[in-house]
């Protein structure tokens, strides 16, 4: 009773929102292992239909009237135009040739400019992709200078697509050679130690033209020696027997080998085979031979290859592989899996330096290459770093270091005198003084302690008050550390608190607690998301009305599983690109690939656990949903907006209060790589002011 006087007052606040536009409801019924599901809005999956685009252009015109009326909006957009008025950094710095090269944009740039430092310390312009489009929406994808240094190959992916077109620069004259290279998706340039060419993997040309849709398999591994068109490559390696795989290259630093990693789905490990370029014709030899495992090359002294595998070690371990004597019993152990998550490892500097995830947060640690503990390396703080991998014999060594209270910054690393320093002095504008983050240990559903970081201004008052923003992933190995966010920001000087939950399905404490929110296990993931926000209420942190909830792709899906298992919990809810359709998620561009972590569809187990917690096949008609905001983006190629179009007319159509359910959809925008900075501050501006009209803030 007291559930639903409450929800009265809550509507009430809606009750003169214009309704949304209704979508046509088919009576349209699948009949999957026997379980007949309805699917009324199934031609919303042609994305190009007169129907389909009528439909969006209502969708958009509805939802910018609406957001356009929030009171408070001008003064949002002012203050994330002011917190974002500082040059940013890409996290990557590579050193080749003696040349120092880097991304970087201003503060009035969309797209960060690649950059070479020579050794003189001269400093060079290689490629602004800010001139390559009116709107600011073609980015640089992937970049990899060639070992010499003189020739860098990279990627421009075009209105936040996956498809990725591949030229090559010339270092010296800043200007591009004739390569050109096509359909590549999820590879990077992996160059030959002489310098003159790079392997890459890429897909068959879509056969249809709708490539934003098309399933995508078959995927081949390719030399590319530059100056040649694409049509001259070297066809390297190919499995016609296993369509699904794809595959990632890596050659040994002193040019003898090359090594084929073989993916299948999202899962990390890796099936291995080699070959020895030095004999003409070599056969290619299997080293791993099933996916059990992850292998990660570290570096290599002739036939005697280093690794970070997960073989007989969840957080990983680091072995040595006797090419000559390969067998499992002839591995050598030489760092020892440890307590803390082992995500990178790199052989440069006469170190094997190591980066571990401790509870969500970096440390960095070196070891000689017999595995002996040398020292832990100096770090700006408890926060986020990604180390750039230099060659072997390198003795610079760069990383890039940020929190939920600091931007992304580059340092250089000295082994000998253990100290970091800043690339740039960069200066910001705003005070990272005035915030803070801690971060607590919860109990989930099943006892499982779950952390979470909370950041917000100091002095902040436990009263039950406060508008939380509680965001969540939880699935594909992806640990959610420590990053910055102007959104934050702008969020907690509106006296809000941010909530960064690492829930199980990611990889903060190795591939154990990976699998704990994998498939039929991914129940535990909502649980844990659930958990976190029942947490912050009991401690006063916020309250039910105030609470609010995010994420992302599967975090999408988090969103939209939890929302209709807890309706009541939350007091709106904003779900961004989401694998909306559980059932159907793998008939579409690389979703097949998912099923490494959902399970498969098509098989009867797996299909009920998924139909358990399909967001949009549990959605309650006649439920009382909070205001609701979804997201999606109209040249979305890796979660199609199909998801988010059915999902949002579905719950329009549910939805018994009064509270909006708002369905946004950007324009020449793509999953969210290479958005760019006005794009971002008109996403971030829209959900403040949802959030602030929501929350009654």
């Amino acid at each position: 009773m007291q559930f639903a006087v409450l929800a009265f007052l809550l509507n009430a606040n809606y009750m003169f929102a214009a309704p949304p536009p209704t979508g046509r409801r088919l009576e349209h019924i699948d009949d999957v292992h026997g379980v007949r599901v309805p699917d009324p809005y199934r031609w919303m999956e042609d994305i190009d239909s007169p129907e389909t685009r009528a439909w969006v252009q209502s969708q958009v015109a509805h939802t910018k009237e609406h957001l356009a009326k929030l009171p408070g909006r001008d003064n949002i957009r002012t203050r994330l135009d002011t917190l974002t008025n500082y040059p940013t950094n890409a996290p990557v710095v590579v050193k080749r040739g003696g040349r120092l090269f880097y991304q970087r944009k201003q503060a009035s740039q969309n797209q960060p400019v690649l950059f070479v430092r020579e050794s003189s310390g001269l400093t060079r312009e290689l490629l602004n992709p800010n001139f390559l489009s009116k709107e600011g929406t073609t980015a640089i994808a992937t970049w990899q200078p060639s070992p010499d240094g003189r020739l860098i190959a990279y990627g421009i992916a075009k209105a936040g697509s996956d498809w990725q077109d591949w030229y090559v620069l010339d270092v010296a004259t800043a200007k591009p050679l004739a390569d050109h290279i096509e359909w590549i998706k999820f590879s990077d340039p992996e160059w030959s130690a002489d310098s003159k060419g790079f392997y890459y993997g890429r897909y068959p040309k879509p056969e249809n033209a709708n490539l934003l849709t098309s399933a995508n398999s078959d995927n081949k591994l390719y030399y590319h020696r530059t100056g040649t068109k694409q049509a001259e490559d070297t066809l390297i390696y190919e499995r016609p027997d296993k369509r699904e795989w794809g595959f990632d290259p890596w050659t040994s630093q002193d040019g003898r080998y090359l090594f084929v990693f073989a993916r299948q789905g999202t899962g990390v490990e890796r099936q291995v085979f080699y070959k020895d370029l030095r004999q003409p014709g070599a056969p290619f030899v299997t080293l791993i031979g099933d996916y059990s495992a992850e292998y990660i090359p570290v570096g290599n002294q002739g036939p005697v290859v280093y690794f970070s595998t997960t073989h007989r070690a969840p957080k990983s371990r680091i072995i040595a592989i006797d090419l000559r004597q390969p067998d499992p019993a002839n591995w050598r152990e030489i760092i020892p899996e440890s307590k803390d998550k082992l995500e990178q490892a790199f052989w440069s500097a006469g170190h094997l330096i190591c980066l571990y995830l401790r509870d969500a947060k970096n440390v960095a640690a070196l070891y000689t290459l017999e595995g002996k503990f040398v020292r832990e390396a100096a770090l700006p703080g408890l926060g986020t770093v990604l180390w750039s991998g230099q060659p072997q014999q390198e003795q610079d060594q760069y990383f890039a270091y940020t929190g939920y209270t600091m931007p992304l910054s580059l340092y250089r690393y000295e082994t000998k005198s253990n100290t970091a320093t800043p690339l740039f002095e960069d200066r910001f504008s705003f005070d990272p003084s005035l915030y803070e983050t801690q971060q607590v240990f919860y109990p989930s559903k099943d006892g499982t302690k779950i952390p979470m970081f909370l950041t917000a201004r100091k002095g902040l008052q436990r009263n039950g008050n406060n508008p939380a923003f509680l965001y969540g992933y939880g699935g594909f190995s992806v640990s959610l550390k420590p990053a910055f966010s102007p959104l934050y920001i702008a969020w907690m000087d509106m006296g809000g608190i941010v909530a960064i939950v690492n829930l199980r399905g990611g990889g903060e404490y190795g591939e154990d607690w990976h699998r704990a929110g994998m498939k039929q296990n991914k129940q535990n993931v909502f649980d844990d998301f659930i958990a976190a926000g029942e947490w912050l209420i009991a401690n006063k942190y916020t309250s039910r009305e105030k609470l609010a909830i995010n994420g992302a792709s599967n975090g999408g899906l988090l969103v939209g599983a939890v929302l209709n298992q807890r309706p009541d919990l939350f007091g709106a809810a904003i779900p961004q690109v989401g694998v909306m359709d559980m059932l159907r998620f793998h008939k579409f561009t690389i979703g097949r690939a998912w099923t490494s972590d959902y399970g498969d569809p098509d098989d009867p187990q797996d299909f009920s656990t998924l139909l358990k917690y399909s967001p949009l096949q549990n959605i309650r008609k006649g439920a009382q949903y909070p205001p609701t905001l979804v997201m999606t983006a109209d040249h979305d190629d890796r979660v199609v907006p199909s998801h988010s179009f059915k999902y949002g007319a579905a719950l329009q159509a549910a939805q018994e209060g009064k509270a909006p359910i708002l369905i946004r959809i950007e324009t020449s925008a793509g999953h969210g790589a290479g958005k760019p900075k006005s794009k971002l501050i008109d996403e971030w501006t829209d959900m403040l002011a949802f959030l602030r009209e929501s929350l009654k803030m």
